[in-house]
């Protein structure tokens, strides 16, 4: 059953009700002979049209949740009935106030040939509509499908590339910890949770707070065994800023993951990185700056060829749209990669 707010603004309805009340009132143009009683006319269509399509709209999403549990046909036929049964009262209320004000004469038979008439053209035009919200229904749960099956095999590419290497290192590390220092152990352990946790849970649109948390399970999963080859400062928006963010999920992380595997893992020496995350103009732009070894010479040389985000990149366009990007810059001293995707704070 869609929303049909999905697909309708109310700006939308109020011109559908002006283009509709012309077009019923052009079409009985040979009966009114003056522009006056074109205006009339005009204008007792334009309140029957609202009185009927206002009103069926709000009382069909009142009853959506209801709606929702039924079958497709009996959802549809409901609603084809209640916005027939509000034509009829609009349309009843509007050839009572006409013949109030003098503006028609309508006799009884006259009355109920007319209402029966509208209410029919409404459950028509009613039924025309809903086949074609359908149809767009449908074919938006096609895209939403083939989306969530793209993003799940770029996690799942992730996954077989990355997790096998950080799974069998974090088994290591706990074997060492468990005899040498139990509480660390069972620390590191929490940490592996909440990360494989949220590697399960697959590739959905998480909140930027969340993200960081899960980079900083990774991080500290890796300071056990990296022990001090690994200095990390944070700067990060403020908290009512973090509260509006989101990220697909494991993004960061995964590029985080990357580097340690390719710059981190490959030297003696400390490495030293930031990670700065910046929200403005509708963009959210990460910049992590790594400092890289000035005496591991090899490093510098095949890093460019090691470094590949190219998954990553993917999974965030699939979400942001393609403007979203991963580069990195690396030169003797440092390498740097940002990591930026459009973002519209919904508050303005």
């Amino acid at each position: 059953m869609p929303n049909l707010r999905r697909f309708l603004t109310p700006w939308q309805v109020f011109l559908y009700v002006v283009a509709w009340s012309i077009f019923l009132t052009i079409m009985m143009r040979y009966e009114l002979f003056t522009w006056y009683l074109f205006l009339q006319r005009l204008l007792a269509v334009a309140v029957i049209t609202a009185a009927t399509v206002f009103p069926g709209f709000i009382i069909v999403d009142y009853f959506r949740p209801t709606l929702k549990r039924l079958h497709t046909i009996d959802a549809g036929a409901r609603i084809v009935v209640i916005l027939c049964l509000c034509a009829v009262c609009a349309k009843v209320l509007v050839m009572l106030i006409e013949n109030a004000l003098g503006w028609a004469n309508y006799g009884g038979r006259r009355i109920l040939i007319d209402t029966l008439v509208n209410g029919l053209l409404t459950g028509g035009f009613t039924l025309v509509f809903l086949l074609h919200f359908s149809s767009r229904y449908q074919q938006l749960l096609a895209l939403k499908r083939a989306f969530d099956q793209q993003l799940a095999a770029q996690n799942d590419l992730i996954k077989a590339r990355i997790a096998p290497h950080f799974f069998f290192n974090t088994i290591n590390t706990l074997v060492s910890l468990i005899e040498s220092s139990p509480a660390k152990a069972a620390e590191l352990l929490q940490h592996v949770s909440a990360l494989f946790r949220a590697s399960f849970n697959g590739p959905k649109e998480i909140s930027f707070e969340e993200e960081v948390a899960l980079c900083q399970h990774y991080l500290s999963i890796e300071a056990c065994r990296l022990t001090d080859k690994l200095e990390v400062v944070w700067r990060l928006p403020d908290d009512d800023m973090m509260y509006d963010m989101v990220i697909t999920a494991l993004t960061l992380q995964s590029v985080l993951e990357q580097i340690l595997l390719s710059v981190v893992e490959m030297t003696t020496e400390t490495i030293y990185m930031s990670i700065e995350v910046t929200w403005q103009y509708h963009r959210v732009v990460i910049e992590i700056n790594v400092q890289l070894p000035s005496k591991t010479l090899f490093i510098k040389r095949d890093l460019s060829r090691q470094i590949n985000f190219e998954i990553q990149t993917k999974r965030l366009q699939l979400n942001f749209g393609k403007s979203a990007y991963i580069k990195s810059q690396i030169n003797q001293q440092q390498m740097q990669t940002t990591i930026s995707y459009p973002l519209h704070d919904a508050g303005l």
